[in-house]
C-alpha cells in the first residue's frame, strides 16, 4: 500500500501500518452491544475515505520519536470528531451520497443520523480523556471553533466586513481547526518542542483551508462518477465560495447573468447546469486555483528550515498535492 507516493517504501510502509492500528482502534471503540447502533455507528467508517486527518498525525509524529499508543489514540479521536461531523453535515444539507454510499441521513433518518453524529462526539471524547486534561481542553476548543466557523459559514459576511477575507477565516475555523489539531496531537504525543509545535499547528490550520478551498473548486467541477457526489451542492443551498466571490467582485458585464445566478441559492436544475457551466469556463476558478496553491505553498514553506527526512518531505509536498487533486 503506497500512502504518500515517492517516499521510501520502508517509511511508507511504517505510515501503512500505523493507518491500520488507526483503523483497529477506530472499530474498537465503535463496538456496541445494539446491532443497529454498531452498524449505524460503522456506516461511514464502512465507506472507506482518505483517513487524511489520521495520517496527518501519524506524519507530524515522525518529526519526533515516532509513532506509539497515544498517538494512535490521538489520531483515533480526530477521526471519530471528523466522521461524527460528516452525520450532522449530511442531515444540513440534505446529502443523498456520502463517499460514494447512501448518506447516513437517508440510510436511517434525520434524527438518527444526528444521533448517532452525537454519539461519535461522545466516543472522541472518551478516547481523548485517556491522553490527558490537556489533550481534553484542546479538543474542546477545536470543536467550539469547528462549530462556530460552520454557524459563520450558513451567514454572509456581515456589514462592513470583506466578504474574502471573512469567508478565509472562516476556513480556517470550520475546516483547519480539526486538521491543525490532527498535527498538534502528532506533535504532542511524540515529543516534539514547542516551538516546533505552534509551526506544525500553524501548517494544519493551512493545511486545512488548501483542503477546503480545493474540496469547493471540486463541487463545481467534480464527475459524480468519481467523487460520489453530485456537482454544485454548494450552489444549491447558496454557500458562498472562492471562485463565487470573485464572480461577484468582476466588474465585467459579460458576467451580469452569472451573478444574477449566483445571487441566490439555485433551485431550478436547468439554473444550476447553466450556472456551473458559466463558471467552469470563467477565470474565477484559475483565480481560485492559483490562490488555494498559494496557501499550499505557504504551508509548505512552514517547514522550509526543518530537518530534512522523509517526513519532513511527505509533509512538505501534502498541501500541493491536496491542492491539484481532482477528486
Amino acid at each position: 500500500m503506497t500512502v504518500v507516493p515517492g517516499l521510501d517504501s520502508a517509511f511508507d510502509q511504517r505510515l501503512s501500518d500505523g493507518l491500520e492500528l488507526v483503523d483497529q482502534r477506530l472499530r474498537e471503540v465503535l463496538r456496541h452491544d445494539e446491532p443497529f447502533i454498531a452498524g449505524a455507528s460503522r456506516h461511514l467508517l464502512d465507506a472507506g475515505g482518505k483517513r487524511f486527518r489520521p495520517l496527518l498525525t501519524l506524519l507530524v509524529s515522525e518529526l519526533g520519536t515516532g509513532c506509539n499508543e497515544r498517538v494512535i489514540d490521538a489520531a483515533a479521536g480526530v477521526e471519530l470528531t471528523h466522521l461524527a461531523s460528516l452525520y450532522h453535515d449530511d442531515v444540513m444539507d440534505e446529502a443523498t451520497l456520502r463517499r460514494g454510499v447512501t448518506a447516513a441521513n437517508v440510510v436511517y433518518d434525520n434524527s438518527t443520523a444526528i444521533l448517532i453524529g452525537d454519539l461519535l462526539f461522545g466516543r472522541a471524547s472518551q478516547l481523548v480523556a485517556g491522553l490527558g486534561a490537556e489533550a481534553v481542553r484542546i479538543q474542546a476548543d477545536t470543536f467550539v471553533r469547528l462549530c462556530a466557523g460552520q454557524i459563520e459559514d450558513d451567514r454572509q459576511a456581515p456589514e462592513g466586513q470583506d466578504p474574502m477575507a471573512y469567508y478565509l477565516r472562516v476556513l480556517e475555523d470550520k475546516t483547519g481547526s480539526l486538521i491543525s489539531l490532527a498535527a498538534r496531537y502528532g506533535g504532542i504525543f511524540s515529543g516534539l518542542p514547542a516551538t516546533t509545535i505552534e509551526r506544525v499547528v500553524r501548517y494544519g490550520e493551512l493545511l486545512g483551508m488548501v483542503f477546503q478551498l480545493s474540496d469547493d473548486l471540486i463541487d463545481i467541477t467534480s464527475d459524480q462518477e468519481e467523487s460520489g457526489k453530485k456537482a454544485g451542492t454548494d450552489l444549491r443551498e447558496g454557500v458562498t465560495t472562492l471562485p463565487v466571490l470573485y464572480v461577484r467582485s468582476s466588474a465585467d458585464p459579460n458576467d451580469a447573468r452569472l451573478q444574477q445566478l449566483l445571487s441566490r441559492p439555485i433551485s431550478d436544475p436547468a439554473e444550476l447546469d447553466e450556472a456551473l457551466g458559466l463558471l467552469r469556463a470563467h477565470k474565477a476558478m484559475q483565480q481560485a486555483r492559483d490562490h488555494t496553491m498559494s496557501v499550499a505553498n505557504q504551508a509548505a514553506d512552514l517547514l522550509a528550515d526543518l530537518p530534512d527526512g522523509d517526513a519532513v518531505q511527505a509533509l512538505r509536498a501534502l498541501p500541493i498535492s491536496v491542492a491539484e487533486r481532482t477528486v
